[in-house]
């Protein structure tokens, strides 16, 4: 009892300590830990982190693993098949059955007859054969009989070889595609996450460009104000033109404000689409202008964009044919169940049996002999066979009809999803060229807006400064280029987002 408690403790100890290294090994988190210096991020360098990184993606690619293990499982079941089995059985109550002796019994012996000719013979010294007499047999009841011992053991080990199956060469076929389909799917994946640190990244971008903008204007409107406070003073201009001003460096410097706090919302959500720390800070290292050239050259592109396109160009279309692959596989594996299957199987072991537990224990095998009284006392005996196991399948009640129904179903629902997906492509192409087209147009159209706006905004000062033009035609114009400013950079921002839609709707926007 002493021993079996300290195993069972023992046993729970390698278990923690199994469990403890288990959990050593798995981390808490998987995004790299924060440190204080800052992370020096292109947009190439922010997307190939977040492919690298990002929890999602790891997870999906986990399901390439799977597929791996799945093909290894599908393998497995055509390699031998070994079983190694013991049993230990104590016959407690042994089972009777009732065994008719009387059947197995002949005529009684009644004794035999002497004649005259066999006693002269016999004092003659002649030797004497005397002839038997039998009578009928006497009938008795069937008499219950107890059959083996009360302890019985068997060990075997058996071993199984496929030699013929029918779903066994498409598993293996389908295992490949679900692999394949694995691996799509995570290139999928990936592209949704270019998509979004990309329009992250992009929308961080103008964010800082526009705050830098504003910061420029309060200075600007912090010099005019100061300038005017000065005339005020020496009473050539109103004190109304100087609250006038007041207001609108208070209307500025909260503009400024919510720039900074979007700049924060901004740069969090990148940090979230890569996967990164939120503590994690970083520094943007690519320009707007660079973002906005590249949006500019897009115009003739986008004019030139070839009707011929490839649908499987878009992962999406990719996918679905493999899809299809699969339940083409998947039509074929249910026909192959009407097929016989072909096993070779063979089995070898040891039987035996004893009246008590250690004499069972003994292992008594051949020639062993009972030491009193010489006697034979073998308690186990070895068996063995081999031989072909075929399975014809006649009726399973239209199971297998049904099944082959169902694949034929999924595999023409698939067929139609293709004509959807093409269209879905279609219009996905059209509806984001002509976004693109747009947002170009709108972009051309802000920034002439942006540069007049600039202009008047400089001749008002002038005029200001100089006493040819009032306070009101300087706020105005102030006001004209702030809102100019800000459709600028909405419509940058715009263009910008339409770039990454027309890219993953032409399949460019990621390829390994």
């Amino acid at each position: 009892m002493k021993n079996s408690l300290r195993l069972l403790l023992l046993m729970a100890a390698l278990s923690f300590l199994g469990l403890h290294q288990l959990l050593a090994q798995t981390p808490s988190t998987g995004q790299p830990v924060a440190t204080s210096t800052p992370l020096a991020l292109s947009l190439q360098q922010a997307i190939d982190y977040s492919l690298k990184n990002k929890s999602t993606l790891q997870s999906t690619r986990i399901n390439e693993q799977l597929a791996d293990a799945r093909i290894g499982q599908t393998k497995s079941q055509g390699l031998p098949q070994v079983n190694v089995a013991a049993t230990l059985t104590d016959n407690f109550k042994l089972q009777k059955s009732l065994v008719d002796f009387g059947a197995f019994a002949g005529p009684q012996l009644q004794g035999a007859t002497l004649t005259n000719t066999d006693i002269a013979n016999a004092q003659s010294g002649q030797p004497v054969t005397l002839q038997p007499a039998y009578k009928e047999a006497v009938a008795s009841p069937p008499q219950p009989l107890a059959f083996g011992l009360q302890y019985a053991g068997n060990t075997s080990a058996s071993l199984s070889q496929q030699l013929f199956n029918g779903s066994y060469l498409l598993g293996l076929k389908a295992a490949k595609v679900y692999q394949q389909l694995a691996t799509k799917q995570t290139t999928q994946s990936e592209i949704d996450v270019v998509e979004q640190v990309s329009k992250a990244y992009y929308s961080t971008l103008v964010a800082r460009e526009r705050l830098k903008l504003l910061t420029r204007n309060v200075q600007r409107l912090d010099t005019l104000l100061y300038q005017t406070e000065q005339t005020f003073k020496q009473g050539f201009v109103e004190k109304l033109d100087v609250q006038r001003l007041q207001v609108q460096r208070n209307n500025l410097n909260i503009e400024q404000q919510n720039a900074g706090r979007l700049i924060d919302l901004s740069v969090a959500l990148l940090k979230f689409q890569m996967g990164l720390d939120q503590r994690q800070p970083v520094q943007l290292t690519d320009s707007l202008s660079a973002a906005v050239l590249d949006a500019e050259r897009l115009k003739q592109a986008v004019s030139q964009v070839d009707d011929n396109f490839n649908y499987s160009n878009r992962i999406e279309y990719s996918v679905l044919e493999t899809q299809r692959d699969l339940a083409a596989l998947d039509v074929r594996n249910q026909r192959a169940g009407y097929l016989p299957t072909l096993n070779l199987v063979g089995a070898y072991g040891f039987i035996g049996s004893a009246k008590s537990l250690p004499g069972l224990l003994e292992f008594r095998g051949p020639n062993s002999l009972d030491p009193i009284t010489n006697f034979p006392n073998q308690s186990w005996f070895g068996f063995g066979n081999i031989g072909l196991q075929l399975q014809i399948p006649v009726f399973d009640g239209f199971r297998k009809k049904y099944q082959v129904q169902t694949a034929k179903l999924t595999l023409e629902q698939v067929n139609k999803g293709f004509t959807t997906l093409q269209q879905s492509i279609d219009l996905q192409r059209t509806q984001s060229q002509t976004t693109l087209q747009n947002d170009l147009d709108v972009l051309a159209n802000q920034k002439a807006n942006l540069d007049l706006a600039t202009e008047v905004a400089r001749v008002a000062k002038i005029k200001f400064q100089e006493g040819v033009g009032s306070n009101v035609e300087l706020v105005t114009a102030e006001t004209d280029l702030r809102q100019a400013q800000t459709n600028y950079y909405s419509a940058l921002y715009d263009a910008l987002v339409a770039k990454v839609d027309f890219d993953k709707a032409a399949g460019t926007l990621y390829t390994k």
